[in-house]
């Protein structure tokens, strides 16, 4: 299946670092070892492209039919079809390398290498240019989109496995499976259970903390702006997860927040060479351009709407530092290659942990060459105790939001006297949000307030995050599992993982080695709660039902997200589900005695003596002694 000539021959030109090498290892493996659709996640700046076409260049025709060299790319706009297709032509130049898009570009279907948007592939007439038959592999760029309806309509021409939501199609007769290859650097989806509809597995991970600490990324430096601005009457869209961008716009798009976002890029990044910021809409980065100049700084905008040309000007202005501050509306999110940008403003406050991935990721890329050192990353809307709902810097990165790691808050007060508990203010503020967020909104339109309405924030609060890479572990066993789920999942070692459900039950999730007719998973059980405890011992009965199977996965990161989803869906519905997150305001109160008593007698009576225990256990918290005992009632050496 794999050659490495072709391969070697362009090593002379583009020399694969250690971990694009070992991401074409997986892949080979993978391959190799039967899988047909796997998927790759690299952060933004990892160098996907180059992988894929290194990938590409591996892959042999099938030995029965050795004219079947060509290969799809599919891509999700033009820039990233040009993108693709540049970096093709420049590794291999032997190759003919066509694009197939809209009206100006139209493939023959016949070259070495096609890239397509996947806009026009949704025309039955230019996808079927693209024969199973003649295809060797299919690659998807940014594939976390492949589970969306579009896509899967698209990839089920290639692979009957993959079912098209149109009840009519018919599934294709091949001969030999295509390997359909996804890449993506946010590659999760929102409920962790839908993965499988597309791919079998992924076979490499990569995150943004691994590619910063071994310098491929740049260094970050992030900020979170906490300001009082009422969430609460914001409408959630029920297919995407995401705020409504009209009733989001309502809150934020006002001359009090813009005013504020470039207050904040004045006191934090007004040195910054290139920043770049997110807004909601058109008419969202049409005012806070307006206000940027208004300050004085040279803001330009651009969005979907903006003629070829004049975002072609636009962007290279801005690549060549001819201007500061660059403001967009989505156009930006995927794919743009800008490595001098120094600076993210992320104005637009979102519940997707990809698009907002995406969007400070456009900062992350080594530029040497402008003396770019780090990326300055400014979030907006008090984001920081946002767990299961707004997405933040600090949740991204698997930081405990609530902690000041190796940093200080900045407070700025607006029109108003000194507030003296600013912490507790806007956690209460976020509570309320957060409440409405996990409520079953759909798309019901609650009533917005009106702009007139709108209470002007009357303080904003600066943290400046300075190291990313300090893990708050808060005894939970396991910190990786921060990166992975916002609630307080514990570790009891031999990966086993617990979920305590409030009373509830709990659920457990723990790997099942490989045997003779199954490759090693993670298998998820429930065990919910009948009776209360001290009834229980005094009854002399165990307190639980018999264990529930939820879902077995692949890996570890769909089992968790695949649990949490069940947890809010089954367990503990609505503001309940409140009570699982690691920041969750009970967990901060202090331990209770009967807790302490409890860790006392099972854990620390055997390794220190009682003067020591003592001083362990004053300043413990609640949460923290919780998880303490998770751990110990469910057989981990702590």
């Amino acid at each position: 299946m794999f050659s490495s000539r072709r391969y070697f021959a362009s090593a002379v030109t583009v020399k694969l670092r250690p971990y694009q090498e070992s991401c074409l290892e997986a892949c080979r493996n993978a391959l190799q070892a039967g899988a047909t659709r796997i998927g790759v996640s690299l952060p933004t700046g990892a160098g996907k492209t180059t992988v894929f076409i290194s990938l590409l260049a591996q892959i042999s025709p099938p030995s029965h039919s050795p004219s079947t060299s060509r290969a799809l790319i599919i891509v999700n706009s033009i820039e990233l079809a040009r993108q693709a297709a540049a970096q093709a032509a420049a590794q291999f130049p032997q190759w003919h390398v066509e694009i197939e898009q809209g009206v100006k570009h139209k493939a023959s279907g016949n070259a070495d290498v096609t890239v397509a948007t996947y806009q026009t592939l949704l025309q039955p007439r230019r996808l079927a240019k693209f024969h199973p038959g003649n295809l060797k592999a299919v690659i998807v760029d940014e594939a976390h989109h492949a589970a969306a309806p579009s896509y899967r309509r698209i990839l089920a021409h290639f692979d009957p496995a993959i079912k098209s939501p149109d009840v009519t199609f018919q599934p294709p007769q091949l001969s030999r499976p295509i390997p359909i290859i996804g890449f993506s650097a946010t590659f999760s989806r929102h409920d962790g259970l839908a993965l499988g509809s597309v791919f079998q597995q992924i076979v490499y991970h990569r995150d943004f903390l691994e590619m910063i600490k071994e310098q491929w990324l740049c260094d970050v430096r992030f900020t979170s702006v906490k300001a009082n601005i009422d969430l609460r009457n914001v409408t959630v869209n029920s297919k995407t997860g995401d705020f409504n961008a009209t009733s989001l716009a309502h809150i934020i798009n006002t001359d009090t927040v813009n005013n504020l976002v470039v207050q904040a890029w004045l006191d934090r990044a007004r040195q910054r060479r290139s920043t770049l910021v997110f807004c909601i809409n058109i008419a969202h980065i049409r005012a806070l351009t307006n206000t940027f100049k208004d300050f004085g700084v040279d803001a330009r905008y651009l969005h979907s709407g903006t003629p070829a040309s004049e975002r072609h000007a636009l962007i290279t202005a801005f690549k060549a530092g001819k201007y500061p501050v660059l403001v967009n509306c989505a156009i930006l999110t995927e794919g743009a290659d800008i490595p001098n940008i120094d600076c993210v403003i992320v104005a637009r406050p979102t519940r997707s942990r990809n698009v907002f991935a995406q969007m400070i990721g456009r900062g992350m890329r080594q530029s040497p060459l402008t003396g770019k050192v780090n990326c300055r990353i400014i979030d907006f809307v008090d984001s920081t105790n946002r767990v299961a709902g707004v997405v933040s810097t600090p949740t991204l990165f698997g930081l405990d939001p609530e902690e000041l790691i190796d940093g200080k808050a900045y407070s700025r007060f607006v029109n108003v006297e000194l507030i003296s508990h600013i912490d507790e203010s806007v956690e209460t503020l976020e509570a309320r949000a957060q409440i409405a967020v996990l409520q079953d909104a759909g798309d019901e339109q609650v009533p917005v307030n009106s702009r007139d309405d709108i209470p002007d924030p009357k303080y904003i609060t600066y943290v400046d995050y300075q190291n990313p890479f300090t893990l708050v572990d808060g005894c939970s066993g396991a910190p990786h599992i921060t990166k992975l789920s916002t609630n307080a999942w514990v570790g009891c070692g031999e990966d086993i993982y617990i979920l305590e459900c409030l009373g509830k039950g709990y659920i457990r999730v723990e790997r099942v080695s490989a045997d003779e007719g199954n490759l090693t998973h993670y298998r998820a059980t429930f065990t919910e709660a009948t009776m209360h405890m001290p009834s229980a011992k005094a009854f002399k009965v165990s307190p639980f039902m018999r264990k529930r199977l939820i879902m077995t996965a692949e890996t570890l990161s769909d089992a968790i997200r695949g649990c949490d989803t069940y947890a809010a869906q089954k367990v503990l519905r609505g503001s309940l589900a409140l009570g699982l997150l690691r920041t969750a305001k009970w967990r901060k109160a202090s331990a209770t005695d009967n807790q302490k008593n409890f860790i006392q007698k099972r854990r620390v009576k055997c390794v220190l003596d009682q003067d020591t225990a003592a001083a362990t256990l004053q300043n413990i918290t609640k949460g923290e002694a919780a998880n303490i005992i998770t751990r110990l009632k469910h057989g981990a050496k702590v």
